[in-house]
């Protein structure tokens, strides 16, 4: 690798996300494939994402809000977009990596109360954008690369203080250790037949009216952009004319490293920094990634029964995960999205037959459950391949112990007390304690809903033998967790009398991890969510099996 000339070799080099015109443009997708071409081209990288909004962290948001909330391994609850970073980049995110202005002022407030700041008025700055500034730095002499992505789009009231801290921080750092680059949309209008500028220019002076000079333009279009657009941006933006990077809509997102690089994305930001000569590239990767999305050996088709299935973001990484284990089997996974509350009060067959396979994913609260407990009916019965994630493995279990176990009120204590009123009998209860390395956590009924679950990286022992043992080709596994209500063991000995394994637990053998029946094709459901590790590169071993069992499923019909 080329060495870096003229700034301390243990000082990370930064690159600030920014956004513009309208929200959506891919700043995240711009973000993840930039990092992997950094890494294509031998650089160690990390990405981070400062989101303006005053929650705390997105643990408490609606999935209608903001999609899925994505676990890192040390337990933090952050943005989806963390998710690209670790499905482009292969590194695990950490708690450091996300903040919001909820977090920032929370900290500022602390500091005030113990008198941290010596008597003197709090104010956004110096004391906020501080704040952000020693966040940002945390872990400069760790990476080559620093990337950070600054939610929201430029102008936005609560993104002054994010804004105003990377203007700080690129002025603390010494010359030409930090870049910009700004994402805006470039819209097509169809009755002139041309490409409009104007929305890019108005983006960009309103970043440059903030004290912030972007470097680098990356312009979403739905059009090949003329050099005369391109020259006419490079002019009335500031930049050069090679740092205006084109993107175009892609048809699948693991196209957008190659993407970028023939547009000279990595190029650009090498420039940028004045790196030269820079090392090249090796694709071979990404190239393998793209060469198994288009060339498929047929497909196979896989029902989501859930209840956020009017926004794909939702369950943005168990649908990456599928489209993984799709390519390692060579086959396209089509996803149909079922709202499991349609068939509450119905027959789930005219809804479900003609799948090769169910999913049933983790969730909150009562609502569609009952949907969920018949499509793990059906799977179980028509011997269909089933993976049922967090609340779907919970619902297995009660379908169980009420089809099978002759338990017929069966339930979850999340429901009686959703409803105020004990109506089940709980064969999946409130989780109050457990083990997390060498300490006991506790939990009660009423602690504040944010941050209490049961998050992060945990160990999970799986029994010899077991299909899941088979799986993973091991039987020591680790996966990341994000429940508060736990499969209660009291039930074990008659439900496993009934052909359903524990074939899964902590190692204490206190908490049910995965549960899986004897005698069906495959049918397993995890505690954990093993989405969150998967990547285009390496899938996770339960969504290959998945999907194999599938296509084998496709081929018997």
């Amino acid at each position: 690798m080329t060495e870096f000339t003229g700034v301390a070799k243990h000082m990370a080099r930064y690159i600030f996300i920014t956004g513009g015109v309208v929200s959506s443009l891919g700043k995240g997708l711009a973000s993840a494939a930039l990092g992997a071409l950094l890494q294509a081209r031998g650089y160690t990288v990390r990405l981070r994402k400062l989101d303006p909004y005053l929650n705390v962290d997105p643990g408490t948001m609606s999935p209608f809000e903001h999609g899925e909330v994505f676990v890192t391994d040390d337990g933090a609850e952050t943005d989806l977009d963390l998710g690209h970073y670790e499905r482009f980049t292969g590194v695990p995110a950490r708690m450091t990596d996300s903040v919001s202005s909820g977090r920032i002022y929370s900290n500022v407030l602390e500091k005030e109360r113990r008198g941290d700041y010596l008597g003197k008025t709090i104010q956004v700055v110096p004391h906020v954008t501080n704040e952000i500034k020693d966040f940002i730095n945390i872990g400069d002499d760790e990476v080559d690369f620093m990337l950070c992505e600054i939610g929201g789009t430029v102008g936005d009231i609560e993104g002054l203080p994010f804004f105003e801290a990377i203007r700080q921080f690129s002025h603390d750092k010494p010359r030409g250790q930090c870049i910009f680059m700004h994402l805006t949309l470039l819209p097509y209008l169809a009755a002139s037949g041309e490409l409009k500028t104007k929305p890019t220019q108005h983006s960009v002076k309103e970043l440059q009216s903030i004290g912030i000079a972007p470097d680098i333009l990356v312009c979403r279009s739905e059009q090949p952009i003329p050099e005369k657009e391109r020259s006419k941006i490079a002019l009335f933006c500031n930049v050069r004319k090679e740092a205006v990077v084109a993107a175009y809509d892609l048809k699948s997102i693991y196209e957008a490293p190659l993407a970028y690089h023939r547009q000279g994305l990595d190029q650009a930001v090498l420039d940028a920094f004045g790196i030269a000569p820079a090392p090249k590239p090796d694709l071979r990767v990404w190239e393998d990634v793209n060469d198994r999305i288009h060339k498929t050996d047929g497909d196979v088709k896989i029902a989501i029964v859930g209840k956020y299935t009017q926004l794909e973001d939702a369950y943005k990484s168990i649908k990456e995960a599928l489209v993984h284990g799709g390519m390692h089997n060579r086959v396209k996974v089509n996803v149909n999205w079922v709202d499991a509350e349609v068939f509450d009060n119905d027959d789930a067959a005219p809804y479900l037959e003609g799948y090769d396979a169910i999913l049933v994913p983790g969730g909150f609260g009562e609502r569609g459950t009952e949907g969920k407990i018949k499509a793990a009916q059906f799977a179980r019965e028509h011997n269909i391949p089933y993976l049922g994630i967090c609340l779907g493995m919970q619902m297995a279990v009660i379908e169980a112990a009420r089809n099978v176990a002759g338990i017929k009120t069966a339930g979850s204590e999340e429901f009686d007390h959703e409803f105020g009123e004990k109506r089940f009998e709980p064969v999946v209860y409130h989780l109050k304690e457990w083990v997390q390395g060498n300490a006991k956590v506790t939990r009660k009924q009423d602690d504040d809903k944010g941050g209490t679950m049961r998050l992060g990286s945990y160990d999970a022992v799986l029994g010899d033998g077991s299909k899941v043992a088979d799986i993973y080709g091991t039987t020591n596994i680790e996966e990341r967790h994000r429940h508060r209500y736990e499969v209660d063991t009291t039930y074990r000995t008659k439900l496993e009398e009934c052909g359903m394994t524990f074939s899964g637990m902590s190692p204490d053998g206190r908490l049910p991890e995965i549960v899986e029946w004897k005698d069906h094709p495959w049918f397993i459901g995890v505690q954990f969510h093993p989405e969150l590790k998967s990547k285009p590169f390496d899938p996770h071993p339960l969504f290959k099996d998945f999907v194999r069992a599938a296509v084998e499923n496709s081929r018997l019909v």
